[in-house]
């Protein structure tokens, strides 16, 4: 399994950016390798937001789709990702968000592993410099739409 986490300060509101991070259909405009993102069976009451969503990732004809659940817990401002289908063993992804003078201090949890042990060993190696990009590129955006 491969797991990181990632604490970092956005300039940004904190309500903007969990409006961001939950609009996965957006982030072919940003996402490095990501090329498709769809939402289905979205759910809304006052304290919960749930939906499952798919991320297709990679490069031209070498891609993936990810399916997975996405819970936003808005009594305690954080997203929580499992996944569902795709080429993904297991999956745990949490995103914890708090206001902090005019910014927002973004927490971000995974833990994955990948069905195919070659795959999976390949991952761990270039993880940390993927989750790196990833992560600058929704810092980014969020200076880019609300700065």
């Amino acid at each position: 399994m491969s797991s990181a986490k990632i604490k970092k300060i956005i300039p940004c509101k904190k309500k903007q950016l969990i409006q961001m991070v939950l609009d996965i259909e957006k982030y072919p405009e940003f996402v490095p390798w990501c090329m498709e993102g769809k939402i289905y069976e979205k759910n809304e009451s006052d304290d919960l937001v749930t939906f499952n969503g798919d991320l297709k990732v990679g490069k031209s004809i070498l891609n993936e789709t990810f399916s997975s659940h996405v819970s936003y817990l808005k009594d305690k401002d954080k997203i929580i990702v499992t996944n569902l289908d795709g080429p993904l063993k297991h999956l745990k992804n949490e995103w914890i968000f708090k206001e902090v003078n005019n910014a927002t201090q973004l927490e971000f949890f995974i833990d994955f592993e990948l069905k195919n042990p070659i795959l999976n060993s390949i991952m761990k190696k270039s993880f940390e410099i993927g989750l790196n990009k990833i992560a600058k590129s929704f810092e980014e955006r969020a200076i880019k739409l609300y700065k």
